[in-house]
């Protein structure tokens, strides 16, 4: 039955329904498994041919706000190691990834009230300011539509905001009562209207998370229509109140990335760090079966390993230039191709335009 609805897929994978992707998710056997992220393959290649996009990641502050009950920076664990980076140690990360040839910055870190609108568009118009050739990422979390907006204006041009699940239920049951399921999904969809490249994406292997609930993670995606969709594993942090669930598998993940490639055909869909904590060749296996974007960790190596959302957070120890020329010889390795220009979603005209203002 699988391979007839992969043949199904191959031909429209918009017709797959709920229960059709519950059915794959569960029984999927090894060689359908070959088949699926084979079919995912020739999807991306068909809008992306072999380019995999470079992008720099700055991790800048691991102060967060929320308590999500999975993530090692969340509020209430008193044992992480909190910092913040200044606004020139961020610029000095960003000069030396645009040394190396990065035109991406990926601004990330946890909720931080210290990062207030203003500091944060301050932060990002001077950026841009420098480099007006680039395109800057943001991942901070859920705001009101007026700090996005101001977002937009300082010159940012994507936004990464993972729903984390689609299901209400287990969207409740791994966050605290103090986060609300409907605001996640109105900031997404908020972003969307400012004009932002928008991306969401969840977890795979959370503890009661279902087949069913993955195959409502990608009809939500469908009807979001995301730029990009971040996928990794869910891993236990020791210092979580899910310290001894078991963490998503490699496989689990990269059926969900081959499925949602087929799904949204010109995402932009990333090889998460997660993978490689997983197996060696975790990020190899992502690209394989559909995934065409990769990360590089810029932030100083002296903070890297407090940024711990996860235990066995791959390569935090790692000079900043050997990581990404080992990166760079990863994917050429397996026949792909670099890409360090901008690379927006294949549908965007966006290129959010530098407003003449400062920031105080």
């Amino acid at each position: 039955m699988i391979k007839s609805l992969l043949t199904k897929c191959e031909k429209n994978p918009k017709d797959l329904n709920k229960e059709e992707l519950s059915y794959i998710i569960s029984n999927i056997d090894d060689d359908e498994l070959i088949l699926l992220t084979s079919l995912a393959d020739k999807e991306r290649q068909k809008h992306f041919q072999k380019r995999v996009y470079r992008r720099a990641i700055v991790e800048f502050t691991s102060y967060c706000n929320q308590n999500c009950f999975y993530c090692g920076i969340r509020k209430g664990n008193k044992n992480a190691e909190r910092y913040r980076l200044t606004q020139e140690q961020i610029l000095d990360s960003c000069t030396t990834a645009y040394k190396l040839g990065y035109r991406t910055f990926v601004l990330q870190s946890g909720e931080d009230k210290a990062y207030d609108t203003n500091k944060m568009c301050n932060v990002v118009y001077t950026i841009k300011k420098k480099f007006p050739d680039s395109a800057i990422t943001l991942s901070v979390g859920e705001k009101t539509y007026e700090e996005y907006e101001e977002y937009f204006k300082a010159g940012a041009n994507r936004f990464l905001l993972r729903h984390e699940a689609a299901s209400k239920k287990l969207y409740e049951h791994i966050h605290p009562s103090t986060m609300s399921y409907d605001n996640r999904v109105k900031c997404l969809y908020n972003l969307k209207k400012i004009g932002f490249q928008t991306g969401g994406g969840f977890m795979v292997g959370l503890p009661t998370q279902t087949s069913e609930c993955l195959a409502e993670d990608i009809l939500f995606l469908k009807k979001l229509q995301p730029h990009m969709i971040g996928i990794g594993p869910f891993l236990a942090q020791h210092d979580t109140p899910f310290k001894n669930e078991p963490s998503g598998t490699l496989r689990q993940t990269i059926i969900m990335l081959a499925l949602t490639r087929l799904s949204l055909p010109k995402s932009l869909l990333p090889a998460t760090t997660a993978l490689a904590a997983l197996h060696p060749d975790g990020a190899n296996e992502g690209l394989k079966a559909g995934a065409n974007v990769i990360m590089s960790n810029m932030s100083p190596p002296d903070v890297r390993n407090k940024y711990l959302l996860y235990d066995k957070k791959a390569d935090f120890e790692k000079d900043i230039f050997k990581n990404h020329f080992s990166t760079e010889e990863l994917i050429s390795k397996y026949g792909f191709c670099s890409d360090m220009g901008i690379g927006h979603h294949p549908d965007s005209n966006s290129f959010t335009l530098l407003e003449n203002k400062e920031f105080i």
